[in-house]
């Protein structure tokens, strides 16, 4: 058989198994957009030509990095929300209020090429307006995973008080057709390359009636729920004063708990909740890197993993964690957990791995097509060079080094190439499919626009970041 592209002669990386899967001297081979042959190079070679032959020496050849929550719009304003109490009312509403839809696609197309450079194939982005961020998908070429965020915060909500805030039925309609329309028109494009769910908010944010109608139209279109679930004391608060439980006790009334639910943080579930949620089949999104700066919380992953492996990370926002970056995700949640536990050996380099490759596209229910290298699978593939003074030296046996080099000295500037769905996206370090310049340009032109729009409110002057930029600490 000839193949399109063999990669040849690297350490192929698997993710098979209850490991990580490692071949030495081993070779991947694809043909159109799917992994058709992985083994020893030896093997591939004597079974298979190619038209094009990818030299991996003293490089890795694994599966693409699946980011299961991801924000990308909202890199217009990173940085501008750091170190501060009050994350969402005193920092990021204020900024994103100024941002338009052409704001939000320009932040969102420097994040994907962020990503896409450090070694992200898959992208869960859940965002308002995501009928108009999906065209930078396509654009330059990424798996998505695309949910249009849902709530009824009427747009004149600009503090969160302690008591129930109001909500408006008109608003979460207008966002639920968005997401309809979005279904309906991308569910499946380009052979699954792109697939879409539905987004409420969090159960705070939607009333009854707006949740069980997304619930049923989930199954009616048999896609999944991307969900915020005890994200946080204000959403328990919120929902126990509203309905006299707390958020998962009421997400399980409302039958929202089963495998078509993408839980997202669960950091204010407590041990029972979080074994509520992870039996009933649903998938659970460790976001580490911005739960901990925002908030120096970490979400209940270990408790989850009790019940379930269908647990991956998240980069979540870069107003919080200032980078998409899951080499950055993998460093985070390890230390953190090792922190945490006073256990040097507590989410080990191999294990956070799995999560931010095949665990992650298990808590998709995607695992049968990405997530790891084996025959049959999409062709989404990276290839990282370990000549890097970072990640060297290289040893291979009797003790392996590699995965604990890439976890946790790996910046993700050593990408050399990135194929998704048998197409080559980046190579030699560079992104092929759109102009990287040119999308740099055009976000710094975009922020300077919202600064100027925040200075014209001098009520602006009296957010936190802005006292710290007068007086010379930012």
């Amino acid at each position: 058989m000839i193949l399109d592209i063999i990669i040849h002669g690297g350490y192929v990386i698997t993710m098979e198994g209850k490991g990580t899967g490692v071949i030495n001297n081993g070779s991947v081979g694809i043909k159109g957009n799917t992994i058709v042959a992985v083994g020893t190079t030896n093997d591939i070679l004597e079974k298979y030509t190619a038209h094009r032959y990818i030299n991996a020496h003293n490089k890795v050849v694994m599966p693409g990095f699946i980011d299961c929550h991801i924000h990308t719009s909202d890199t217009i304003v990173r940085g501008g929300c750091q170190d501060i109490d009050n994350w969402m009312e005193d920092g990021i509403w204020p900024l994103l209020s100024r941002a338009d839809d052409e704001d939000l696609v320009a932040g969102s197309m420097v994040n994907i090429i962020e990503a896409v450079k450090a070694g992200t194939t898959t992208f869960c982005d859940y965002e308002t307006p995501m009928l108009k961020l999906i065209p930078n998908h396509i654009k330059v070429g990424t798996r998505l995973v695309a949910a249009n965020m849902i709530n009824e915060l009427p747009t004149n909500v600009k503090k969160i008080p302690g008591e129930p805030y109001p909500l408006d039925p008109a608003v979460g309609q207008h966002k639920l057709q968005d997401n309809i329309k979005m279904i309906e028109q991308y569910h499946g494009y380009k052979d699954n390359l792109v697939t879409c769910m539905f987004g409420p908010q969090a159960v705070d944010m939607c009333s009854t009636e707006l949740l069980i109608e997304i619930k049923n139209l989930a199954e009616k279109y048999d896609v999944g729920i991307h969900m915020h679930l005890a994200q946080g004391d204000r959403e328990v608060i919120q929902v126990k004063k509203r309905y006299g439980k707390r958020s998962v006790a009421y997400a399980q009334e409302l039958g929202l708990l089963n495998e078509r639910l993408l839980a997202i943080h669960m950091t204010s579930a407590t041990e029972e909740e979080v074994k509520i949620v992870a039996e009933s089949g649903a998938g659970m999104v460790l976001c580490t890197g911005s739960i901990a700066i925002l908030g120096g919380n970490l979400p209940p992953a270990e408790e989850f993993g009790k019940y379930s492996t269908r647990i991956g990370l998240g980069t979540d926002q870069s107003p919080g964690n200032n980078c998409n970056n899951l080499f950055n995700e993998m460093k985070f949640t390890s230390i953190a957990h090792k922190y945490k536990h006073k256990n040097g050996t507590a989410y080990p380099a191999w294990k956070v791995m799995r999560m931010a490759t095949i665990e992650g596209a298990n808590a998709l229910g995607m695992g049968e097509i990405i997530g790891s290298l084996r025959p049959g699978k999409r062709a989404d593939i990276i290839m990282i060079d370990m000549t890097f003074p970072n990640l060297s030296p290289i040893m291979d046996w009797p003790i392996r080094n590699i995965v604990p080099n890439l976890v946790y000295a790996g910046r993700g500037n050593e990408v050399e190439m990135v194929i998704i769905d048998g197409k080559v996206i980046v190579e030699d370090y560079k992104i092929l499919t759109v102009d990287e310049k040119k999308a740099v340009e055009h976000i710094n032109q975009c922020a300077k626009k919202i600064c100027i729009e925040l200075e014209k409110d001098k009520k602006n002057y009296d957010l936190p970041l802005a006292k710290w930029t007068r007086e010379g600490y930012q």
